[in-house]
C-alpha cells in the first residue's frame, strides 16, 4: 500500500502512554526535533510498576520541553474515560495520534484480566471513536509480537495467521488490530499498527526480564530461566523502536475507493523487531558481563549459584522472531542496535539511576 507523507513539525501530536517506556522515548525525540507545534502527553500513571520510574521519565520530558521550540502538555487521565478522551480530541484537534497506552505484560494478564479489558479494549475503542468524530491524518498504535502466539513458522510475518493467542494480553492486542481495521474501513481513518518485539533499554519496564534479573542478582536472589533456557527472543533496543515509530508516523496509508464506491481501509500492520533472535542464555550471559563491566556486580559474582532452569510458564512462547522486511520496504528502516551495545547502555543507566553514595540501591 502506498503512503501519504505526514508532516510532524508544527503540528499537534497526541501520545498516550507518554510516561511509559516507549512513550517517553518518543516524546523526547519529538520535543528535540520539532520547531513548533504541541505534543500532548496522556497517561493515568498507574502503579503496575513503581510509579517513580514514570515520574522520572515525565521529569525528563518536562526538562526537554523547557528548551524545546514545541509546547508540551501533560494530561493525567484514564483512556477508559470516554468523555475525557473525546474532550481532548475536540479541544486540541491532534493531527497525529499515537496510542501507546495499554496494560502490558503477558503473565500479569492471567491474574488481572479486568485491567486489560478496560485499558486495551475500552480505552482503544475510545481512541477510535475520537478519531472517527475528530479526524486525524494518521493513527499509529501499539500492537505486540504476542499476537503470533505459538506459531511454529519463523520468522513471524504480518501475513501469518494470528488467530490463536495464548494469553489475554495477546488477545487484546489482536483485537486492537481488528477494531482498527473496521474503523479504517467504515470511517476512512488511516491507521498503522506496530507489533513490537521485546523492547529493552535504559529506563525500561522493571517487569521485563533483563531489568528484573538485574534487581534479583543485586539482591542475591535466584533468577528463574524458563523452558530450561531453550528460548529465543527478538530483542529490540528502545532507540530503534522510537526511530521506527517516527518513520511510520510520517507515512500514513493511502486512501482509496473500491469498486463498490466505498473506502478501501487505509490500514497497515508492521513488525518492529531486531530480526536476529538471541538465545536467552546468551542474552543473560551478555547482561551479566555488562553488569560487571558497569561495576554493578563484582567480577567474582557466582552467577551459576543464582540461576535456576525451570519449565515453560503459561502464556509464554519459546521463540519470537520478526520478519521486518515490510517495514524496511515501505519506510527504509530496520533495527540495527545489537544486544551488547543495548545492554551496555542499560547497565550504565541503571548504575546512574540507582547509585547513591557509591552503593547500588534496589528500587
Amino acid at each position: 500500500m502506498g503512503k501519504v507523507q505526514v508532516e510532524l513539525d508544527k503540528k499537534t501530536i497526541l501520545v498516550t502512554g507518554s510516561p511509559g517506556f516507549i512513550g517517553a522515548g518518543l516524546v523526547l525525540r519529538l520535543l528535540k526535533e520539532m520547531t513548533g507545534g504541541t505534543v500532548i502527553s496522556f497517561d493515568n500513571m498507574n502503579g503496575y510498576y513503581d510509579p517513580r520510574l514514570k515520574e522520572y521519565r515525565l521529569a525528563l520530558i518536562e526538562k526537554a520541553a523547557s528548551s524545546s521550540a514545541a509546547k508540551h502538555l501533560f494530561i493525567k487521565g484514564n483512556l477508559a474515560d470516554k468523555a475525557l478522551v473525546d474532550q481532548i480530541f475536540q479541544t486540541y484537534r491532534p493531527a497525529v495520534a499515537v496510542n501507546l497506552a495499554a496494560q502490558a505484560g503477558v503473565r500479569y494478564s492471567i491474574g488481572h484480566p479486568d485491567a486489560y479489558i478496560e485499558s486495551n479494549l475500552i480505552g482503544f475503542y475510545n481512541i477510535l471513536e475520537a478519531c472517527r468524530h475528530h479526524p486525524v491524518e494518521h493513527l499509529v498504535y501499539a500492537s505486540s509480537s504476542s499476537v503470533y502466539g505459538g506459531n511454529k513458522k519463523v520468522p513471524f510475518s504480518v501475513e501469518d495467521k494470528v488467530d490463536n493467542p495464548v494469553s489475554l494480553y495477546a488477545a487484546t492486542k489482536k483485537s486492537n488490530e481488528l477494531l482498527a481495521h473496521a474503523y479504517s474501513k467504515l470511517y476512512d481513518i488511516p491507521s498503522t499498527g506496530l507489533r513490537f518485539f521485546t523492547v529493552y533499554g535504559p529506563a525500561g519496564r522493571p517487569d521485563m526480564f533483563y531489568y528484573s534479573a538485574t534487581q534479583k542478582l543485586i539482591a542475591g536472589e535466584t533468577i528463574r530461566i524458563f523452558n530450561y533456557g531453550n528460548c529465543k527472543r527478538d530483542f529490540t533496543y528502545i532507540d530503534d523502536i522510537v526511530e521506527g515509530v517516527i518513520r511510520v508516523m510520517r507515512g500514513a496509508p493511502e486512501k482509496h475507493t473500491g469498486e463498490d464506491g466505498l473506502p478501501l481501509p487505509p490500514y497497515s500492520v508492521y513488525n518492529i523487531g531486531g530480526g536476529t533472535p538471541e538465545n536467552l542464555l546468551d542474552y543473560i550471559r551478555t547482561l551479566q558481563e555488562e553488569l560487571v563491566r558497569a561495576g554493578i556486580l563484582p567480577e567474582n559474582y557466582d552467577f551459576e549459584a543464582h540461576r535456576e532452569l525451570v519449565g515453560m510458564q503459561p502464556g509464554d512462547v519459546p521463540v519470537t522472531y520478526a520478519d521486518s522486511s515490510a517495514l524496511e520496504r515501505d519506510y527504509g528502516f530496520r533495527p540495527r542496535i545489537g544486544i551488547r551495545e543495548g545492554l551496555r547502555k542499560f547497565a550504565q543507566w541503571y548504575k546512574e539511576y540507582y547509585d547513591v553514595g557509591g552503593k547500588i540501591l534496589l528500587p
